[in-house]
This record gives C-alpha cells, structure tokens and sequence, in this order.
C-alpha cells in the first residue's frame, strides 16, 4: 500500500515511504529528465537537470522526498527552458560531436537535449584538451564526453564494491580520476562487467571493438524519444544489489 500521493503537472503519484519524486514519477510511468540518477544507485544530485518546483520552490527531483499532498510542476516551459540552459553548458564545456561519436541515438545527454528543444550550442564551446584511455584490454576511456555525473563513481562504490572512480578537482577543473598506481584504466582493478561499465549516459565509458555495432537509425533514442522510455524500476532507489 503506497504511504499517500502528490501531485505532478496536475496527475496523482503514489509513492512508498522513502520514495524521493524522480523514483515515484519513474515507477508510475512519467518522465522526468534526468542524467546522474539511477534506480540501482543512491541519490547524488549532481546535474540538477531534475530540477522541479515543489509547492511553488526549486528542488532536485532525485534528492527530495515524496509527501502527501504536495503540488510539484515539472514540464512547464520555464522549467524546461533552464534544463535547456543546463545542457548547452555541459555541452559547451566538453567535446561532444555527435555526428561522429559510437553513442548517438543511445546517449542520454544527446536525447533530453533533443527533448528540451535544444537545436544548437547558444554560448562558445571551450575546446577543452582531456585525455583518451585506450590502456585496458576490453574498454576505454573518453574524457572529452565526460559530464561529471558521476554514475560511474558510484556504481563502482556502491554497487561493485571497488571505488575505481572518483571526482578530483574543483570548478572548470574538476574531472574524473582512476584509482590506480598509474591513474590510468588499464592499471586499476575495473573489468567489463563491473556495472560502472555500463551505467555512463553517455560515451565516456564504452567497449573497444564494438563501435556501431548497432546502426545508427535503429538505436534506444532513434526508436523513441526519452520522455517515452521510462527506466525499468526492477531495484528500489538506493538498492545495491550485484
């Protein structure tokens, strides 16, 4: 039995006790735009794209708990306009060239991007020179799509028991660090079927020899929009299983 519902852009939610916004709207089938949140991992509010107004006030979906009776609005064309200003800066400050990148049409920056209306960079795009990891047998390591969501740091904490990745640094700075002696993949205890392998959003963590290996055209965000494919929720929020 749920613990009560509230309200999103005017449709009742039930939600369970702990339930925070972003996991009750998921489990009941509504959308709402995320990139650092998943059902298996803990709450982080890293990319604030889950940003709501909560009975009139500004609140990360994915950290604020479900309550009886509240009022909360989260596709409204203010809301998505500053989703919309977030994403064109977490483009701007990597390299993300879609047309050539093995993650188009399977990239959850580029899909909510699409969602949001967003049809081009609006500010001057940095350019920043960061690394490519090649060292590790059977993955690789591209920085430049790197958005700092941290699902990777967190999975391989909390679900794989292994603390392989970490965030170093501080504002335009700030990036991803391997934990090992080296620094690089190849030299750290992260293997192919860890799950930080497979929970990046987009092409930051991918497997070596199988580019493309789905055509473009026929992949996750080429058959339908984000907004309609709604995560499965087989894990409550914050389960750990392996």
């Amino acid at each position: 039995m749920s613990a009560g519902t509230f309200k999103l852009d005017g449709v009742d939610v039930a939600f369970d006790d702990g339930d925070t916004l972003l996991a009750a709207a998921q489990r009941a089938g509504h959308h709402v735009p995320h990139l650092c949140w998943h059902p298996r991992l803990g709450q982080s509010g890293a990319c604030r794209v889950c940003t709501v107004r909560v009975d009139g006030r500004w609140a990360a979906a994915c950290t604020t708990r479900a309550a009886a009776g509240q009022v909360v609005e989260n596709r409204t064309p203010a809301i998505d306009g500053q989703r919309r200003l977030l994403l064109q800066l977490l483009f701007v400050e990597g390299n993300h060239f879609c047309p050539s990148c093995e993650k188009s049409g399977d990239c959850l920056l580029q899909a909510t991007a699409y969602e949001m209306g967003m049809t081009g960079p609006q500010f001057e795009e940095f350019y920043p020179n960061r690394p490519v990891d090649a060292s590790h047998p059977t993955m690789w390591l591209d920085l430049n799509r790197c958005i700092l969501c941290k699902l990777c740091v967190r999975a391989s904490t909390e679900v794989d028991g292994k603390a392989v990745f970490a965030i170093g640094g501080h504002g335009v700075g700030a990036h991803l660090l391997v934990n090992s002696p080296s620094g690089t993949l190849g030299d750290s205890a992260f293997a192919d079927s860890d799950f930080a392998a497979s929970v990046c959003p987009v092409g930051a963590i991918l497997p070596k020899r199988r580019g493309f290996a789905v055509p473009v055209g026929q992949r996750r965000f080429d058959r339908a929009p984000v907004s309609a494919q709604v995560e499965p929720q087989g894990d409550r929020e914050g389960g750990h299983g392996r």
